[in-house]
Protein backbone atom coordinates (compact mmCIF):
# COMPACT_ATOMS: atom_id res chain seq x y z
CA UNK A 1 0.00 0.00 0.00
CA UNK A 2 1.32 3.42 -0.93
CA UNK A 3 2.43 5.67 1.92
CA UNK A 4 0.11 8.46 0.72
CA UNK A 5 -2.90 6.10 0.82
CA UNK A 6 -1.92 4.94 4.30
CA UNK A 7 -1.66 8.52 5.57
CA UNK A 8 -5.00 9.47 4.02
CA UNK A 9 -6.80 6.60 5.75
CA UNK A 10 -5.09 7.31 9.07
CA UNK A 11 -6.01 10.99 8.86
CA UNK A 12 -9.67 9.99 8.38
CA UNK A 13 -9.54 7.61 11.34
CA UNK A 14 -11.43 9.33 14.19
CA UNK A 15 -8.77 8.44 16.76
CA UNK A 16 -6.22 10.50 14.81
CA UNK A 17 -8.34 13.24 13.23
CA UNK A 18 -7.07 15.87 15.71
CA UNK A 19 -3.43 15.29 14.69
CA UNK A 20 -1.48 17.56 12.35
CA UNK A 21 0.30 16.32 9.22
CA UNK A 22 3.66 15.78 10.94
CA UNK A 23 2.02 13.77 13.72
CA UNK A 24 0.07 11.64 11.21
CA UNK A 25 3.33 10.89 9.41
CA UNK A 26 4.95 9.86 12.71
CA UNK A 27 2.01 7.57 13.53
CA UNK A 28 2.00 6.14 10.00
CA UNK A 29 5.63 5.03 10.32
CA UNK A 30 4.77 2.85 13.32
CA UNK A 31 1.96 0.86 11.70
CA UNK A 32 2.63 -2.49 10.02
CA UNK A 33 0.46 -4.07 7.36
CA UNK A 34 -1.17 -7.47 7.96
CA UNK A 35 -3.39 -9.53 5.68
CA UNK A 36 -6.06 -12.07 6.63
CA UNK A 37 -8.08 -14.69 4.76
CA UNK A 38 -11.84 -15.14 5.21
CA UNK A 39 -12.42 -16.96 8.49
CA UNK A 40 -9.14 -15.85 10.08
CA UNK A 41 -9.49 -14.63 13.66
CA UNK A 42 -7.72 -11.30 13.87
CA UNK A 43 -8.28 -11.00 17.61
CA UNK A 44 -9.78 -13.51 20.01
CA UNK A 45 -12.12 -12.80 22.91
CA UNK A 46 -10.45 -13.57 26.23
CA UNK A 47 -6.91 -13.40 24.82
CA UNK A 48 -4.32 -10.66 25.03
CA UNK A 49 -4.16 -8.23 22.16
CA UNK A 50 -1.35 -6.90 20.06
CA UNK A 51 -2.81 -3.50 19.41
CA UNK A 52 -4.99 -1.26 17.32
CA UNK A 53 -6.24 -2.15 13.81
CA UNK A 54 -7.40 0.04 10.92
CA UNK A 55 -9.11 -1.81 8.07
CA UNK A 56 -7.57 -0.87 4.71
CA UNK A 57 -9.28 -3.51 2.56
CA UNK A 58 -11.97 -6.07 3.23
CA UNK A 59 -14.55 -6.60 5.94
CA UNK A 60 -14.69 -8.13 9.43
CA UNK A 61 -17.27 -9.08 12.03
CA UNK A 62 -17.00 -8.32 15.72
CA UNK A 63 -18.32 -11.36 17.59
CA UNK A 64 -18.95 -11.79 21.30
CA UNK A 65 -19.43 -15.16 22.91
CA UNK A 66 -22.09 -15.05 25.61
CA UNK A 67 -21.94 -16.90 28.94
CA UNK A 68 -24.26 -19.60 27.52
CA UNK A 69 -21.86 -20.18 24.61
CA UNK A 70 -23.97 -18.44 21.98
CA UNK A 71 -22.12 -16.12 19.62
CA UNK A 72 -23.55 -12.71 18.78
CA UNK A 73 -22.36 -10.54 15.89
CA UNK A 74 -22.03 -7.06 17.40
CA UNK A 75 -20.81 -5.17 14.35
CA UNK A 76 -19.64 -5.52 10.78
CA UNK A 77 -16.68 -3.27 10.02
CA UNK A 78 -15.26 -2.26 6.66
CA UNK A 79 -12.62 -0.09 5.03
CA UNK A 80 -11.74 2.90 7.23
CA UNK A 81 -13.20 1.37 10.39
CA UNK A 82 -10.99 0.43 13.31
CA UNK A 83 -10.96 -1.72 16.42
CA UNK A 84 -8.74 -2.50 19.38
CA UNK A 85 -8.30 1.02 20.72
CA UNK A 86 -8.53 -0.23 24.32
CA UNK A 87 -5.44 -2.38 23.72
CA UNK A 88 -3.47 0.82 23.17
CA UNK A 89 -3.87 1.83 26.81
CA UNK A 90 -4.33 -1.39 28.74
CA UNK A 91 -3.17 -4.99 28.74
CA UNK A 92 -6.66 -6.29 29.52
CA UNK A 93 -8.00 -9.28 27.61
CA UNK A 94 -10.03 -8.77 24.43
CA UNK A 95 -13.76 -8.34 25.04
CA UNK A 96 -14.77 -9.75 21.64
CA UNK A 97 -13.35 -11.63 18.68
CA UNK A 98 -12.84 -10.08 15.27
CA UNK A 99 -13.03 -12.38 12.25
CA UNK A 100 -12.29 -11.56 8.61
CA UNK A 101 -15.34 -12.24 6.41
CA UNK A 102 -13.44 -11.61 3.16
CA UNK A 103 -9.78 -11.05 2.24
CA UNK A 104 -8.77 -8.23 4.58
CA UNK A 105 -5.76 -5.97 4.99
CA UNK A 106 -5.24 -4.04 8.22
CA UNK A 107 -2.72 -1.57 9.49
CA UNK A 108 -1.68 -2.54 13.01
CA UNK A 109 -0.18 -0.34 15.73
CA UNK A 110 1.17 -2.09 18.81
CA UNK A 111 0.63 -0.73 22.30
CA UNK A 112 4.39 -0.30 22.78
CA UNK A 113 4.79 1.75 19.61
CA UNK A 114 1.75 3.85 20.51
CA UNK A 115 3.03 4.59 24.01
CA UNK A 116 6.42 5.48 22.55
CA UNK A 117 4.76 8.01 20.25
CA UNK A 118 2.87 9.58 23.13
CA UNK A 119 6.07 9.87 25.18
CA UNK A 120 7.76 11.68 22.27
CA UNK A 121 4.96 14.18 21.60
CA UNK A 122 2.84 15.50 24.46
CA UNK A 123 0.52 17.39 22.09
CA UNK A 124 -0.21 14.14 20.26
CA UNK A 125 -0.92 12.43 23.57
CA UNK A 126 -3.43 15.11 24.55
CA UNK A 127 -5.19 14.99 21.15
CA UNK A 128 -5.52 11.19 21.10
CA UNK A 129 -6.58 10.96 24.74
CA UNK A 130 -9.24 13.65 24.19
CA UNK A 131 -10.66 11.61 21.32
CA UNK A 132 -10.63 8.42 23.39
CA UNK A 133 -12.42 10.21 26.22
CA UNK A 134 -15.05 11.48 23.75
CA UNK A 135 -15.60 7.93 22.45
CA UNK A 136 -15.92 6.50 25.98
CA UNK A 137 -18.45 9.19 26.92
CA UNK A 138 -20.53 8.28 23.85
CA UNK A 139 -20.50 4.61 24.85
CA UNK A 140 -21.50 5.43 28.42
CA UNK A 141 -24.42 7.55 27.21
CA UNK A 142 -25.71 4.53 25.27
CA UNK A 143 -25.58 2.20 28.26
Amino acid sequence: MAVADRLTVLQRTPLFHRLNRRQIEQVGKRFVERTYKPGDKIVTQGKGGEGFFVIMEGQVEVIRQQVDGAEVVLHSLEVGDFFGEMALLTERLRTASVVATEPTCCLVLTRWDFLGLLREDADMAVAVLQELATRFCRVLDIM
